[in-house]
């Protein structure tokens, strides 16, 4: 297992071999919607930029919760797309799987639970194994008529990567496995995951057979990176690794036609915007436990915040969110909007807030929006445990740092803040941090010099 390191220059790999192809397998791609698509979808972006052709193999039917037609602009116009159905049921349908029995719907609890338990036992590791079969056929047919270089297969979900295992076999097309979470926190955390004790047993399995068939694995963070490793090395398997974080695109950052729908801050009002997708490991509690107890003390200071939560929320953050509607602060409760959309609320704020639970696995997390707040250069109102996210917002950003489990030292801090009291609170830097590194062009290139090396090393062991 060898790691990836970047302290030499990797512009030159981005010159090098112009016309390879790569055949990219996520699920997730627009015009899916939601944060999980930026990634792959910025890497077609950049990487047809440096002189690759990118195959895109993704559902023509996903099962997802939301849609966004507007990134479909951002997509080369000669990226190749194979489309095979999913035979999953619709998000909405699970959903309704999912929810708590109401009293008009009591009598379907019990066969409804044990519909969940069945497909949780059946459909590993995800249901969304049932596009498995369509998917490598499909991709197996391509890839025979017109031979790629590599295959990249972004997760989760992760039965995406059983289907680049699969192609490894079929095809020996060199295998790069993108984690944009780690297995095991997904399913700790993620809905709809299954955690049952046979699960975890069965996808263990899983991940250790999918881990060697791999030439090489990404991870999203370093501290993921280095847990990543244990797990190759546990696995038997030989495939190298590198850390390429999320980042941000200079394109999205240029102010759009989409900010003149956004509401004008009220005079004396401290507007804080939350971006992206509330669930359990970015829960909103502390948040809301620091206003209402803000609301509590000082209830004129709680009523000049205005907090805009911009995105989806799962059940239980949206009753937190309600909760907060019953005090002083303003809320603007926002559904999941247009990419254009968020950046211009985002420069309409005073504070970007961060949230992070404190949860195991946590410190080894990075959530994507960081980047573009570094970018924006807005003041972070980070509720972090320790963690890679800390440091890189230390490093980085102009923040107010809170543990989750402290919203007495957060009410007394917003009081400050909106008060005047303490101007240096934020503890601005001198200057803006230069955070280019973080670019998505810039982290493409990182992506194009492993996929140089692993093509290279194939190729050589191929002509021994």
């Amino acid at each position: 297992m060898t790691a990836i390191t970047w302290d030499a220059p990797v512009a030159s790999a981005c010159q090098r071999r112009i016309g390879r192809r790569l055949l990219l397998v996520a699920y997730a791609f627009p015009p899916v919607g939601g944060a999980g698509v930026q990634r792959p979808l910025k890497w077609v972006k950049y990487l047809r930029r440096a002189g690759w052709h990118v195959t895109v193999l993704t559902p023509e039917n996903p099962s997802v919760p939301v849609r966004d037609e507007s990134l479909l602009e951002e997509v080369p116009d000669d990226t190749v797309f194979l489309r095979p159905r999913t035979r999953e049921p619709s998000y909405r349908w699970k959903q309704q799987l999912n929810v708590a029995a109401t009293p008009s719907s009591r009598r379907w609890a019990v066969p409804k639970r044990w519909l969940r338990q069945l497909a949780g036992g059946l459909l590993q590791p995800d249901p969304q194994i049932l596009w498995y079969g369509k998917a490598v056929d499909a991709a197996t047919r391509h890839l025979r008529r017109a031979p790629h270089d590599a295959v990249l297969v972004t997760a989760p979900p992760f039965s995406s990567f059983l289907i680049g295992a699969a192609l490894r076999r079929r095809c020996q097309t060199p295998l790069i496995l993108d984690y944009r979470d780690e297995w095991d926190l997904s399913n700790r955390y993620l809905e709809h995951a299954s955690r049952g004790w046979l699960s975890r047993v069965v996808q263990e399995r899983m991940q250790r057979s999918v881990l060697r068939a791999a030439d090489a694995v990404i991870a999203t963070t370093q501290a993921s990176e280095r847990r990543l490793q244990e797990r190759i090395l546990q696995a038997g398997s030989c495939a190298r690794t590198a850390c390429i974080y999320n980042g941000y695109d200079e394109d999205d950052l240029e102010p759009s036609g989409g900010s003149s729908a956004i509401p004008h801050v009220p005079t004396g009002c401290f507007r804080m915007v939350y971006t992206g997708t509330l669930w359990n490991l970015t829960s909103i509690e502390p948040l809301i436990q620091g206003l209402e107890l803000l609301h509590q003390r000082a209830p004129a200071a709680a009523a000049q915040i205005e907090l805009a939560c911009i995105g989806r929320k799962t059940p239980e953050q949206q009753a937190y969110v309600d909760r907060l509607k019953r005090t002083a602060c303003r809320v603007l409760d926002v559904g999941y909007s247009s990419h254009d959309a968020v950046i211009a609320w985002l420069r309409s704020a005073h504070a970007v807030c961060l949230l992070l639970s404190d949860v195991p696995g946590a410190d080894r997390v990075v959530p994507a929006k960081l980047f573009e707040y570094l970018a924006l250069h807005k003041p972070i109102l980070a509720c972090l445990p320790d963690g890679e996210s800390c440091q890189l917002v230390a490093r980085y950003g102009q923040a107010g740092f809170f543990r989750p489990a402290s919203p007495e030292a957060l009410a007394e801090f917003l009081a400050n803040i909106v008060s005047r009291r303490d101007s240096a609170a934020w503890n601005y830097p001198l200057e803006p941090s230069d955070v280019t590194e973080f670019s998505r062009e810039r982290q493409t290139e990182r992506l194009l010099a492993l996929l140089e090396d692993v093509v290279s090393q194939h190729r050589t062991g191929e002509t021994r």
